[in-house]
């Protein structure tokens, strides 16, 4: 019992850093959190891919920074990578399978502080345009990768087709996150130490690395908004609001 509450101890002091990176970093290297570290790192992907109430949830940096982790730590890589790729892939599952329980109406739904009725909207818009490939693009999109699915399952989006689309962005989702992070050093430190100095090394700065994944993370997003409006200029707008509830048709599945 005690083993149990010391657990809890540690998840709930990993929970408390998880939006500093620098700070995270630390409590993740020591040995001893390594199980709680596990448990965080998979539930912070279940939840942010297949709950609702988790698209505030800094996935990416946490992948980034658990890749750095392990490089750094000698966690067991192959079993991060397998456990938090099924996590992303049966996250995004229970997303569609909320979307298909809640239907249209989930879109008239009052927003709530577990509710963000906006960002369900815009997810909507962004599968209107890309259809079946926004369950991909939308793993490297912040907030839109956690109502990306709930929208495919009110859409009835074929399932086999969806988890095809949800296997292949999630594998590519969370092993280029924590690749990235963990194959960083032996890259940057030896381009970058003569430049800033051999005392230089990449964990010491993992603030400004998750900033620029972050924003390579949502590029993919910026080019489909950028496209979009080159594509719309010089056309009237269309006179139908965003916010407009869903309809069968108006879904590309």
């Amino acid at each position: 019992m005690d083993d149990f509450f010391a657990l809890l101890g540690k998840i709930e002091e990993i929970c408390r850093h998880l939006f500093n990176s620098q700070q995270l970093m630390d409590v993740l290297r020591r040995p001893d959190v390594t199980l709680a570290a596990f448990i965080v790192i998979n539930l912070v992907v279940f939840t942010e891919t297949g709950l609702l109430v988790g698209f505030f949830l800094p996935g990416d940096s946490l992948l980034v920074t658990a890749g750095l982790v392990c490089f750094h730590s000698g966690w067991n890589l192959p079993l991060l990578l397998v456990t938090v790729s099924l996590m992303a892939i049966i996250g995004d599952s229970v997303g569609y399978t909320i979307g298909a329980a809640a239907g249209p109406r989930i879109f008239t739904r009052e927003k709530s502080f577990f509710f963000a009725r906006d960002h369900l909207l815009k997810a909507r818009a962004f599968y209107d345009r890309h259809g079946g490939k926004t369950i991909i693009l939308a793993r490297f999109m912040p907030i839109i990768r956690t109502f990306a699915p709930v929208v495919a399952g009110a859409a009835r989006m074929d399932y086999r087709r969806f988890l095809f689309f949800n296997i292949f962005g999630g594998l590519g989702w969370v092993w280029s996150m924590v690749l990235a992070g963990y194959y960083l050093t032996n890259v940057l430190d030896p381009a970058l130490k003569p430049v800033f100095g051999q005392d230089f090394r990449v964990q010491d700065h993992i603030e400004k690395v998750v900033l620029i994944v972050v924003f390579l993370s949502i590029s993919p997003g910026l080019y489909a908004w950028m496209r979009s409006k080159l594509q719309k200029k010089g056309l009237p707008q269309s006179a139908e609001p965003v916010a407009a509830s869903v309809s069968g048709s108006g879904m590309q599945s």
